[in-house]
Parts: structure tokens; sequence; C-alpha cells
């Protein structure tokens, strides 16, 4: 059914193009089962890793949906969700910053108004968790995740909710770039760090205003560190995954 992948390079990427093309075209069809993992990488001539990534990008893009015990499924033809693989990896990351940056500065403003006593204690306790999981050696993705998660859940939004945890499941590879840039030197984990107390701080001082400019601060701060990274770290990045299915 399938040719061979040709190519080194990015091969997540040609093969999740090549399954798209035949969902798009039709020759996949809604309800149709792809083949088994094991048929694909003999098919294309791939590993099973570039298969499973490449499956991956496919349910981010919503053309997918993977059945536990059954297989991966073609899904109806719908408005689909944020493409995020159609830039280079630097260009990505900083596109994904620049919309985290509205989001949660819009965020921010609205839980210096509307946090309560709990959910401040929540915000505090998820800045714990980012330097416990850094000092025992780990990127601190998911809880830096789950702080901006908690800045958003004190908004009482419920939209604002749903689309600050669905731009973090999406952008999960990208925070985990900004991270691992982060991560390379200390001045930056400690930028980074600051960042986040000033948000909370404003935040706790009921001030709208502050908290938003913290937020879109440590956003812009975040790209500016990332515009500064050399070609070799970028080169050691672009085959990060988004990966839905170890999204809390």
């Amino acid at each position: 059914m399938f040719s061979k992948v040709p190519g080194p390079v990015r091969l997540a990427d040609q093969v999740a193009a090549t399954l798209s093309e035949e969902i798009e075209s039709g020759r996949l069809a809604e309800g149709d089962r792809l083949p088994t993992e094991v048929e694909l990488v003999r098919q294309l001539g791939v590993s099973r890793t570039v298969v499973r990534e490449a499956l991956s990008r496919l349910r981010n893009a919503g053309l997918v949906e993977p059945r536990q015990g059954i297989g991966v499924f073609v899904l109806p033809r719908r408005t689909r969700p944020l493409d995020l693989d159609a830039a280079d990896t630097k260009a990505k990351v900083l596109q994904i910053v620049e919309v985290r940056r509205a989001m949660e500065g819009e965020a921010a403003s609205l839980a210096a108004t509307r946090a309560t006593p709990r959910d401040l204690a929540r915000m505090r306790q998820a800045l714990d968790t980012i330097d416990s999981a850094v000092a025992a050696g780990g990127d601190g993705v998911d809880e830096d995740l789950a702080f901006h998660r908690s800045i958003a859940e004190s908004t009482g939004n419920a939209v604002m909710v749903s689309t600050v945890r669905y731009l973090g499941d999406v952008s999960r590879s990208g925070i985990r770039v900004t991270r691992a840039n982060e991560a390379r030197r200390n001045d930056f984990i400690e930028a980074v760090r600051d960042e986040h107390h000033a948000i909370l701080a404003a935040i706790e001082a009921g001030d709208p205003e502050a908290a938003r400019a913290a937020a879109r601060r440590h956003m812009q701060q975040a790209a500016g560190r990332l515009q500064d990274a050399d070609d070799s770290f970028w080169t050691q990045t672009e085959d990060l995954a988004v990966d839905l299915d170890a999204a809390p």
C-alpha cells in the first residue's frame, strides 16, 4: 500500500505526511483502521519509534484516534485543531510562545481579581513542585504546565481553562524545548524561577495589570532566551515529538 520513505532526516514528518495524504485523499476513509505498527514499519521501511511519533502527530492534528486494544482509526472530517508541525522547530516553538503570551497574560490578569485563598495555595504548591522536580534532575515540564493551569483554573472561566489546557497539551514539546534551553545555564534557571514568582506575587497582590505584565514578560523573556540559543541546541531538539498520550 505504501512506498518506503526516503532519506534519514525528519522521518516522522515524512511518515506523517504520507499517512495524512492517504487520509485527505480519501484512500483511507472515515472509520478505516490503519495498518498495525508492525505493518507500517514493514511497508514504510522505518522504525517503530518513527511510526509512533508520526501517529502521535496525526492524532494531534485530529486525523486519527487510537482505540485501546483495537487499533488506530480515521476520524470524521472536521475543522482541524492547531497544526503545530507546519513550521521548523525553532519557528514553531517561538510561535507557541507568542500565543501563550497573549492567553496567559489575560489568565493572570483575571486570576488577580478572582483567585481564592485555596487557588493561591495551589499556585504556591505548583511552584514548589517545579523546584522539587528540577532539584531531582527532572525537566519540570509537567510541573510548569501545572502552574500555568492553576492560574487559568483560578479565573473560574471554563473556556479559559480548556484553552490553556489545550495549548499546554499540544505545545508540550515546545515547553520541553524551552525548559531544555533554560536548563543549560544557572542564570536562566534562576530567571525563570523569578519570573514565575513575580506572576504569583502580582496575583496575590490582587493587581491585574501587574499580573498581566508579569505573565507577558515571562513569555517574552522565554522567547529571548530561545532566540539566543545556538544552532547546535536546535539541532539536538528538532526531533522532539508532541505526544498527547503523555498529557495530563
